[in-house]
């Protein structure tokens, strides 16, 4: 079957009709005439993927990563970086027009750093083969090189043959100065030629089922002047280039003297950069390690205008009895709840900064705090480049 395509969807694939339906067809750029196979049907849409080009787009590039065409890590390497952020421009514009009625221009945060990017990466383990999931399946695409990882961790993914292992999942993390932690998770017991392994790249620590095996079961990593301890399992940012660049929106978008309030605080990242510039910072999480770990980063940075607290935000904040200034919010994927919203409209900050990984969610969230609040920046990170992933925060005030 031969369909020209009309457009690209959020995830990047390419649209077309026919008679029976839409059409959603992978590695297909718009405009582009090409010859399909239908590999997936439900009642509302078919996926297909391309058989033959037979009208290519101008946009069209060659990839230069060999495992492209089946590795499911990457969407958008068969275009340019630059078509790349308008893409990702367009998709945010979009959404934020349709589901929030908002329409604003956007600041768009290119990735310095294009390739080799990613401090962390989880490699699948299958019937001993190691690699990531061949795109829509389960299969394993074997990867010696990825071109999203830093070249530290493409390191370790040169020597699987040294992890005697049969299934499980290797998440492999890296920080400023290529020192490397590794932790398996897996029901098998895991042997480790570790001599060997060690002569191929710096280790701090690797971490099997849980327990330390070798070394230690965090690093130490430095964005910008500051200091963050960064254990094996705990949450931060993958590209530190684009890491700095939200320190900085964050810097910019805080006034001096400003009481602050980080609702879902983490390991204290975004407290500790909020705290250089505001007089106070409220930090509020309910995972009692990753408090742990925010206070041994404060301490390490010599901060002492946080609070840190332990608990559900919903319960804790009405202890908080400064007025707020600034609420900084970085919620997962799922977005704020109904009752995180209502928490954060009766404090009544000036100001709320709102870094989100979900255009959808934040759309959704954005329509509900509209109701007191105006949109006054919204910026594009370029947090994954080359796949569909939004990053983005937006600055609004109340009115």
């Amino acid at each position: 079957m031969e369909v020209k395509i009309d457009k690209l969807d959020h995830q990047g694939r390419g649209i077309a009709y026919d008679e029976e339906g839409i059409l959603f067809v992978e590695n297909a750029l718009e405009g582009e005439k090409v010859s399909i196979k239908v590999v997936k049907e439900t009642n509302k849409y078919r996926e297909a993927k391309v058989d033959n080009y037979i009208t290519k787009s101008e946009k069209r590039v060659k990839s230069k990563c060999p495992f492209y065409e089946e590795c499911g890590g990457c969407h958008l390497r068969h275009i340019s970086y630059d078509d790349t952020l308008e893409f990702k421009k367009n998709k945010l514009l979009g959404i934020l027009k349709k589901y929030a009625s908002v329409d604003i221009d956007v600041n768009i945060i290119k990735n310095k750093v294009k390739d080799f990017y990613r401090n962390k990466v989880e490699v699948q383990i299958k019937n001993g083969l190691f690699g990531f999931y061949q795109k829509d399946t389960h299969e394993i695409v074997e990867v010696d090189r990825c071109l999203n990882a830093q070249e530290s961790i493409n390191t370790v993914l040169r020597s699987t043959s040294l992890f005697e292992i049969q299934n499980g999942l290797m998440t492999i993390r890296t920080n400023y100065n290529g020192e490397i932690i590794i932790s398996i998770q897996s029901e098998e017991e895991v042997e480790i030629d570790l001599e060997k392994l060690r002569e191929r790249c710096k280790l701090v620590g690797i971490i099997l089922n849980d327990k330390i095996l070798f070394g230690a079961d965090h690093f130490i990593e430095i964005v910008e002047d500051m200091f963050f301890k960064v254990t094996y399992n705990s949450f931060f940012q993958v590209n530190h280039y684009i890491n700095k660049e939200l320190f900085k929106i964050i810097r910019e978008n805080i006034n001096v003297n400003d009481v602050v309030l980080d609702l879902f605080s983490g390991v204290g990242t975004l407290s500790i950069v909020a705290s250089k510039k505001a007089l106070k910072v409220y930090a509020i999480e309910i995972v009692e390690n990753a408090v742990r770990d925010a206070l041994v980063n404060a301490k390490m940075n010599k901060i002492n205008n946080i609070n840190f607290m332990l608990g559900d935000a919903y319960k804790l904040v009405n202890k908080v009895e400064d007025k707020i200034d600034t609420i900084i919010i970085d919620p997962p994927r799922k977005g704020l709840s109904s009752e995180a919203i209502e928490t954060i409209l009766n404090k009544e900050p000036k100001k709320i900064i709102y870094v989100s990984c979900d255009p959808i969610t934040l759309s959704r969230d954005l329509k509900s705090l509209k109701e007191k609040y105006d949109i006054q920046k919204v910026y594009l990170l370029d947090m994954f480049s080359f796949t569909f992933h939004v990053e983005s925060v937006c600055v609004l005030n109340r009115r």
